[in-house]
């Protein structure tokens, strides 16, 4: 949303908005836009007379333990019989009709994805716009409108609105679709997998013949998807036998298409599962017109965004430096691949201290919490927040003994952090929110020991 809030104001609105707890870097981002951002859904917000209420997915007609609603302001605006629309529908019908929009889909490794398309495109020349669910530090901004016929964007399976309980992303009709990789998530929404691959159907249902869609073939739950129906060219990439597959490690490897090398990326990136963001995006740059090596070249100089795996700080000591890191990461597998990328970055020798919160609607409920200590499996000491969790992280991570610590309070977190951290680690911080600014906690916190 606020992504959208920046590409509304760019195309000539006014526009404030309202919001519960906004934080780092979306907070900064519109702050600089001078977007006007309120604490909190008052009703008494109707006095600012919009034309349009953009309504966000966190909106809902529930009621407080009172019986009051949690939302007024949106109470307020159907009593009224006020215009209002959600997000995914206005950026369809104000910035995205009529253009070559290309959506990137999954479950891990959009926001990076999305953002290193949108640099290739760049590179190349196709002035492309797009909107992603994060800062990628190349640009930035998290949206722009761009003055080509190309629109990158961020395609969630969440659901729209609580008007509208599609997924996001078939609002979208995109002429370009990247089916990354499908994995279980959003139990507060889906029953199961199957639910979520019906919902990869029904966007590849909007994809026209004329179209493309690019698909992860190391993935057997998009060959299901697959499977439901397909009216559009495919091509596949991840495995050798697919159009686009690599060879090499994943700070530097080459690019084959059909067994060819057509391109070379070599980068500061870390992890097995960057390499396979990038070979989705050089093979959707491909159906662009993009030539492999252009790609590949430009992934050179991509700076990745923020919140993924983003030093935050530094801390000095007399035998070796320890390093504080900022990672988005909050579903098993990604939290897994996360801490991998980093060990294979500093190998065997040098400790990982990995810092979690399960945040998530799925990790609140428990879903996959027998997940998480398969998932902690490359870090040497794993810290759990448990504060507002439903179940009892300690049984959860039993099973690691003493490498594992779990504490209900933050600043307890960050005590039991600094009283182990040694010269030479790193700190591997990981939610999906700002994590009670736990970050600048553990760098003061190490400075002054």
């Amino acid at each position: 949303m606020g992504g959208l809030a920046a590409l509304a104001r760019e195309v000539g609105h006014k526009v404030t908005g309202c919001d519960a707890g906004v934080y780092p870097p979306m907070s900064d981002q519109l702050g600089a836009l001078g977007i006007e951002l309120i604490e909190g859904f008052g009703a008494d917000q109707l006095a600012l007379k919009p034309d349009m209420f953009v309504v966000g997915n966190v909106v809902s007609r529930a009621r407080l333990a009172d019986g009051s609603p949690k939302f007024p302001l949106m109470e307020a605006v159907l009593d009224a019989g006020l215009p209002y629309t959600s997000g995914p529908q206005w950026l369809a019908e104000r910035v995205m009709q009529g253009r070559h929009v290309i959506a990137v889909a999954g479950t891990h490794g959009k926001t990076t994805t999305t953002a290193m398309i949108a640099w290739i495109l760049e590179n190349a020349g196709l002035q492309p716009g797009f909107l992603i669910g994060g800062v990628p530090l190349n640009f930035g901004v998290s949206a722009r409108a761009g003055l080509g016929k190309t629109f990158v964007i961020e395609a969630d399976e969440y659901d729209t609105a609580f008007f509208d309980k599609r997924s996001k992303f078939v609002h979208y009709r995109p002429r370009t679709a990247v089916l990354n990789n499908l994995e279980f998530d959003h139990a507060d929404i889906f029953d199961n997998i199957a639910a979520i691959e019906q919902q990869f159907h029904h966007l590849l249902r909007t994809v026209p013949a004329s179209g493309r869609v690019l698909v992860n073939g190391l993935e057997e739950s998009l060959a299901r998807v697959l499977h439901l129906g397909l009216w559009s060219e495919v091509r596949s990439f991840g495995a050798p036998m697919n159009d686009f597959s690599v060879k090499g490690d994943p700070d530097s490897f080459e690019v084959l298409s059909q067994g060819q090398v057509v391109g070379q990326v070599k980068w500061a990136l870390t992890g097995v599962h960057n390499q396979m963001n990038a070979l989705a995006a050089i093979a959707t740059a491909d159906h662009l017109g993009v030539l492999p090596a252009v790609a590949a070249n430009a992934l050179g100089s991509f700076e990745n965004v923020k919140r993924r795996m983003e030093v935050r700080g530094i801390v000095s000591r007399s035998a070796a430096s320890i390093t504080v890191y900022d990672d988005f990461a909050h579903h098993p597998t990604a939290i897994r691949t996360t801490i991998d990328g980093l060990r294979r970055k500093v190998g065997p020798g040098q400790r990982i201290l990995a810092v979690f919160e399960p945040r998530s609607n799925t990790m609140k409920l428990g879903t996959m919490k027998a997940q998480l200590p398969w998932s902690l499996e490359a870090a040497d000491l794993a810290f759990c927040h448990s504060g507002g969790l439903g179940w009892d992280a300690r049984e959860t991570l039993a099973s690691m003994g003493s490498r594992a610590v779990v504490l209900d309070s933050i600043d307890a977190l960050v005590t039991q952090v600094v009283a182990q951290a040694r010269a030479g680690d790193h700190i591997l911080c990981m939610s999906n929110s700002g994590f009670g600014g736990i970050h600048q906690k553990l760098l003061r916190a190490l400075q002054t020991d």
